[in-house]
């Protein structure tokens, strides 16, 4: 199960400010002109040990004021559609506008828990101000300073307060293994689960997963069997056009909260785009197996070593995690599809593996000795004892003397050294330091 909120509000209100802020990391641009955020921007908030999917949904520069208008009320709606929590945000300085009428008025109507959040509030003055957005009608009302934090908690605690108590839990172990196809518009995701499941005898049930139409697969065929997750289908919501990467965003989200692995989908010919690799790190940061899967590839003009450039330029741009299979496909022509299943099944195989801890020790401390970590204040670091720790994305403690001084390249080079003894391809490996 996944929660996620998105921040909605006009231009120029702060709300890739407050973005960064909750996410405790400077993810978007921020600047005083409005319509600077042209992408997205999607993270992992953490607050008191819950966690939800936050979405930044600026992105928009206006052609003309009707044009703008059109837009922001169309994030809005798709926000109320697809989201479980809305921050509504709003800036004290400049008062109630004409826009946040509107957007309140959709707001309303939505059974969504709804927050406004008003901005820019940072002193006394400005704190009496800000009551004027009482009169918006909402019972849950925050005045914050995204700049400096203020008042940032009391949003938190809100939003959380609503996430159940199983949001935090891992998930079960011994489950069939669940494989969602996400990626860009017009890749071929549809294509490719069809040409997978083509076969009636193929599909055991057609299970609605979520409200948010999600339908969950169950394939079961030559000694296979798992759960794919459809994420390519996306229902017309009204007469208008809508904005279907915000659509495609969320449902790439929200798959990568129920699967074990990611099938990520790219167009041979556009190759991997900005999205991409922030659904890519996500997918990582979620502890998720990934495969990329290059398709189209029947339609690329190719040379003898194509397909081997193709690749290390894809990876250079999914540094530093790279350990991650690529297939070249054609769902078109059927080329490699199974095979890509079959390496889904191994990643889920690596994600599940356990390594004894006498094999452990006995590999990773040769690897110590043969490069120790670098004195630090003239501290001689030792590691004297390698653990896997009983979770379900593969993780690592090691044990030393100065745990705190060990920095991020060596953890580096002790990471590659557990893919280079032990099979953790296309899964993200977690290693701790603890006090010996």
């Amino acid at each position: 199960m996944s929660y996620t909120v998105a921040i909605v509000g006009r231009p120029n209100v702060g709300k890739s400010t407050l973005f960064n802020r909750l996410l405790e990391q400077r993810k978007a641009i921020v600047d005083d002109v409005s319509g600077v955020t042209r992408d997205r921007q999607y993270g992992v908030a953490d607050w008191n040990g819950k966690n939800f999917n936050l979405i930044d949904t600026g992105g928009f520069v206006p052609a003309s004021d009707d044009i703008f208008e059109t837009e922001i009320r169309k994030q809005v709606r798709i926000a109320i559609d697809e989201a479980d929590g809305i921050i509504f945000m709003v800036d004290v300085a400049t008062g109630i506008t004409d826009l946040d009428e509107a957007m309140a008025d959709m707001l309303r109507r939505s059974k969504k828990p709804v927050y406004v959040v008003v901005n820019k509030v940072d002193n006394g003055t400005r704190e009496l101000e800000a009551t004027e957005f009482y009169s918006l009608g909402f019972k849950q009302n925050f005045f914050i300073s995204s700049i400096s934090g203020s008042g940032t908690g009391d949003l938190l605690d809100a939003v959380t307060a609503e996430i159940p108590v199983k949001e935090g839990e891992e998930e079960q172990q011994g489950e069939l293994p669940k494989i969602a196809i996400i990626g860009q518009p017009n890749v071929g995701k549809s294509s490719l689960l069809n040409a997978l499941i083509g076969q009636e005898r193929t599909i055991v049930s057609d299970i609605s997963g979520t409200t948010r139409d999600s339908i969950h697969t169950h394939y079961k065929l030559y000694q296979k069997e798992f759960v794919l997750i459809d994420t390519a289908g996306i229902r017309k919501k009204s007469k208008e056009k809508e904005d279907l990467e915000f659509y495609s965003i969320i449902r790439a989200i929200r798959a990568i909260d129920e699967a074990d692995i990611c099938l990520i989908v790219l167009d041979a010919d556009k190759g991997i785009t900005a999205q991409d690799i922030s659904i890519f790190s996500l997918a990582a940061r979620k502890g998720k197996g990934v495969v990329v899967l290059v398709n189209k590839w029947d339609l690329v003009e190719k040379e003898t070593n194509t397909a081997r450039d193709y690749e290390k330029r894809l990876k250079q741009k999914l540094a530093p995690f790279t350990d991650v299979p690529v297939l070249f496909i054609s769902v078109k022509e059927k080329t490699r599809i199974f095979k890509a299943i079959e390496t889904a099944l191994e990643v889920f195989e690596n994600r599940q593996r356990k390594v004894p801890t006498n094999k452990l020790n006995d590999v990773m401390l040769k690897a110590v000795e043969a490069y120790h970590a670098p004195v630090v204040r003239g501290h001689s670091i030792k590691i004297k004892y390698i653990t896997q720790l009983p979770t379900v994305v593969p993780s690592f403690a090691f044990f030393s003397n100065f745990p705190d001084d060990i920095k991020t390249p060596y953890k580096n080079y002790l990471e590659n050294q557990l893919r280079s003894h032990f099979k953790f391809t296309g899964v993200p490996i977690r290693i701790f330091f603890r006090k010996k």
